[in-house]
């Protein structure tokens, strides 16, 4: 693979990761960050999240819940997702503390307020490297089914970026190509690092 990707969402973790785990199963150089202040996860009610800090192993987190009500947790999918997280990587990462060192070439978001939260840290932090990034947002709504697709869709609209000579040439009709092809409409941006 010629380039090195982040999907990023916003603090729970699912649609970043299961477009990494797709990614990563296909080979792909790809990591995964959330942008909140914490790893907010369902709780009994919408005004009772469970809520972890940045770093706290996924293990930790599908215990704490398989404690708390297994079925619950199994029910409404948290579990598992937290399963397959564990198989990918060890703890949520936070996109302003991890990816500082301007190695990634193709940045995936998958809520327009992310999107503009990691255009914004781009082009307010240095930029030693004055390395392009490509910051692409696809829209999916926030939940394990959606995510599912979102993670399908991501993985081929990398397979297609990674088809051309030079993405910076060829982005334009790229997704031009892949928002007639799937009738999803994509916002992109070109920061540098």
């Amino acid at each position: 693979m010629k380039y090195r990707y982040a999907m990023v969402c916003s603090s729970n973790q699912n649609r970043s990761m299961e477009a990494h785990y797709l990614l990563k199963r296909h080979g792909f150089d790809v990591s995964s960050y959330g942008t909140g202040a914490h790893v907010k996860l369902p709780g009994p009610s919408l005004r009772e999240p469970n809520v972890y800090e940045f770093g706290t192993p996924y293990k930790q987190m599908f215990d704490d819940l398989r404690r708390k009500d297994p079925e619950l947790y199994k029910r409404n999918g948290i579990l598992p997702m937290l399963k397959r997280n564990i198989g990918v990587k060890a703890a949520p990462q936070r996109w302003q503390d991890n990816a500082l060192d301007g190695s990634f070439d193709i940045v995936f978001t998958f809520e327009e307020k992310v999107f503009d939260t990691v255009v914004e840290d781009l082009n307010t932090r240095e930029q030693p490297f004055m390395k392009t990034v490509l910051v692409i947002n696809l829209e999916v709504k926030d939940n394990h089914e959606e995510a599912a697709i979102g993670g399908r869709l991501t993985f081929d609209l990398c397979q297609e970026i990674e088809a051309a000579e030079s993405w910076e040439e060829s982005i334009d009709d790229i997704i031009a190509a892949f928002e007639k092809r799937h009738r999803r409409k994509l916002l992109y941006s070109i920061s540098f690092y």
